[in-house]
C-alpha cells in the first residue's frame, strides 16, 4: 500500500470509528430512554443508531481492502469492494427501515398508547446535534479522500439527524395530547431509511454494471480531445465509473500517413491532457485509427505482412538487394505497398515491372505499388 493510499485509509478509518462510537452511545441512550419514557419513536431511532454499527464495520473493512493498489490479479484496483459494501449497506438499511415501520404500525393500532415522558425531548435534541456534526465532518473527509463510500456514510449521518428531528416533532405532538404522533414519527423514520437504502442500492448497481460518466463530463472529454494537435476525429468514446474514479477508452482518428511513432506521440498527449484536466480521471486507453472503422472494417480481408512477404516481397528483396524495407498502408479497403531502397532509375523500372507482373499473377489484384528512395539525413542535431 502506497503512502497516499495508506493515509487515505487511515483518515477513512478514523472518521468511521468516530461515527461508530457516537452511534453506539446514542443508540444505547435512546433505547434505554425510549423504554423508560414510553416512546416508540425514540426506541426506533435508537435501533436506527445501533444498526449503524454494522454499516460502520462494513465501511471499515471495505475502506481497508478497497484502498489496496492495483495488482496482477486486479489490474484496475480494488475500489469495487467499496461499491459492493455500499450495496450490502443499502440492503441492511432497507431491512432496518421495514422493521422500524412494522413495529410502529403495530403500536399505532393500540387503543390506549402511552404518553412519552418530557425527558425524551433533550435526548432527541442531542441526537440531532451529534449526527449533524458527524455529517459535516464525515462529508469533509469523504471529499478530501474522494471516497464515495465515506460520502455515503456521511449522508447516512444526515439521515440520522433528520430521523431524530422527526422523532422530536412526534414527541412534541404526543406531549401536547396526540400520542399517536409518536408512532407516526417512527413510521416516517422507517420510510426515510428505506428510501435512503433504495437510493444507495441503485447507485451501487449502476457502478457495478459500468455506468458511464455524466453527459457534462463526456462533453468536456470530447471537446478536450478534439483540441489536441493531430486529432482529426473522436469516435467510440467510452467511460466507466469505479468508485469516484473515471476510466476512459477512446478511438482517435489521425492522418493515415503518419508514422507509428507520431501516432503514439498524439496518443500520449490525449492521455496526459485528460488526466491533468478532467477531474477524477484515473486511466485512459487511446486507440489510434487511420480511418473511421466504427461501423465496418474495410481492410480486414486484406493480407498481412507475413503473407505478403512469403508470397511476394521476399522474392523481390532477393532479386533486388537495394530493396531495404517496405511499408504497408491499409486504407479504404485497399492496400498500398511502399518499396523503399537506394534505387537507380534502371533498378526502379525493373523492380516495378517484376513486381507488377507478380501481383497480376497472384491472388492480390488490388494492391498499389509505390517506390521511394531511402531518405538520407541532411541535418542531425
Amino acid at each position: 500500500m502506497s503512502k497516499s493510499t495508506s493515509n487515505r485509509y487511515h483518515q477513512a478509518r478514523f472518521v468511521t470509528m468516530l461515527g461508530a462510537i457516537v452511534n453506539a452511545c446514542l443508540g444505547i441512550i435512546k433505547m434505554i430512554g425510549g423504554s423508560l419514557l414510553h416512546s416508540n419513536g425514540l426506541i426506533a431511532d435508537g435501533l436506527h443508531s445501533l444498526s449503524d454499527l454494522f454499516t460502520d464495520a462494513m465501511v471499515l473493512v471495505a475502506s481497508k481492502y478497497g484502498s489496496h493498489e492495483a495488482d496482477e490479479a486486479h489490474p484496475y484496483g480494488h475500489q469495487r469492494i467499496e461499491t459492493a459494501a455500499t450495496y450490502v449497506l443499502s440492503i441492511l438499511l432497507i431491512l432496518t427501515g421495514l422493521a422500524i415501520a412494522w413495529d410502529a404500525i403495530h403500536h399505532l393500532r393500540l387503543e390506549n398508547p402511552e404518553h412519552p415522558g418530557l425527558m425524551t425531548l433533550p435526548l432527541a435534541g442531542i441526537s440531532i446535534l451529534a449526527n449533524e456534526a458527524l455529517f459535516w465532518y464525515t462529508r469533509h473527509i469523504g471529499k478530501k479522500i474522494r471516497s464515495s463510500l465515506i460520502m455515503t456514510n456521511a449522508w447516512h449521518h444526515r439521515s440520522d439527524a433528520a430521523s431524530s428531528l422527526i422523532v422530536l416533532i412526534g414527541l412534541i405532538a404526543s406531549l401536547l395530547g396526540y400520542p399517536q404522533f409518536d408512532s407516526i414519527a417512527a413510521i416516517i423514520v422507517g420510510a426515510l431509511i428505506i428510501k435512503m437504502g433504495i437510493n444507495y442500492a441503485v447507485t451501487s448497481i449502476k457502478e457495478l454494471i459500468d455506468t458511464a460518466a455524466d453527459a457534462k463530463t463526456l462533453a468536456s472529454i470530447n471537446q478536450l480531445i478534439n483540441q489536441i494537435d493531430g486529432v482529426d476525429k473522436v469516435h467510440q468514446l467510452r467511460t466507466r465509473l469505479m468508485g469516484s474514479d473515471i476510466y476512459i477508452d477512446v478511438h482517435v482518428q489521425v492522418n493515415p500517413m503518419l508514422s507509428v511513432s507520431e501516432g503514439h506521440y498524439i496518443a500520449q498527449h490525449v492521455h496526459m491532457q485528460l488526466k491533468e484536466t478532467i477531474e477524477h480521471v484515473k486511466d485512459v486507453t487511446v486507440h489510434i485509427d487511420p480511418e473511421d472503422d466504427e461501423v465496418t472494417s474495410p481492410c480486414f480481408h486484406l493480407p498481412n505482412r507475413s503473407t505478403l512477404g512469403a508470397e511476394l516481397v521476399d522474392a523481390w528483396q532477393q532479386a533486388f538487394p537495394e530493396l531495404s524495407h517496405y511499408v504497408l498502408h491499409y486504407l479504404d479497403g485497399k492496400l498500398t505497398i511502399d518499396l523503399i531502397g537506394d534505387f537507380s532509375k534502371a533498378t526502379e523500372k525493373k523492380l516495378l515491372n517484376q513486381a507488377g507482373d507478380d501481383i497480376k499473377q497472384s491472388r492480390f489484384h488490388d494492391v498499389t505499388l509505390r517506390i521511394q528512395s531511402t531518405p538520407k539525413p541532411i541535418y542531425q542535431g
